[in-house]
């Protein structure tokens, strides 16, 4: 079994800024050694996180206004408290959406549907630059 690290950053805008960063990772699968397997997806940083969707511009504003409803960023939350940075909405955003998930792959492609893309989710209130960290593990 091989192992291979690597790294895309993105720039999220703030607030729910979704970018689609599915060729970066199929870019970065097919460029590996290894021919099948998986490959981890994890977003670094707390407010951030990354997904699977279809990407397109009414479903990202539907995703913004359901976490407006679910977790609204206006509220007066315990974390603020702490650093003052008024982002602990963004913190319960990128907790519920989560960090990482896994892709299965194929002959060096991603086993993903046809309206199915991988995202990064910038949740800060700030635009952001996101790292994310790709662990590809499979057979050659």
């Amino acid at each position: 079994m091989l192992v291979e690290t690597r790294e895309i950053s993105v720039l999220g805008k703030e607030d729910c800024g979704i970018v689609d960063i599915t060729e970066m990772v199929s870019k970065e699968v097919k460029s590996s050694k290894i021919r099948n397997g998986t490959v981890t997806v994890f977003c670094v940083g707390s407010t951030g996180a990354v997904s699977t969707m279809e990407f397109e511009p009414n479903l990202s504003k539907d995703v913004s206004e359901t976490l407006d409803k679910l977790i609204p960023l206006d509220k007066d939350y315990h974390h603020h408290k702490i650093w003052g940075d008024y982002n602990g909405g963004s913190h319960l955003r990128a907790l519920l959406v989560g960090p990482s998930f896994m892709v299965p792959f194929v002959e060096k492609r991603p086993t993903l549907g046809t309206w199915q893309q991988i995202v990064c989710i910038n949740f800060d209130r700030l635009e952001r630059t996101r790292k994310i960290v790709l662990q590809i593990i499979g057979e050659f």
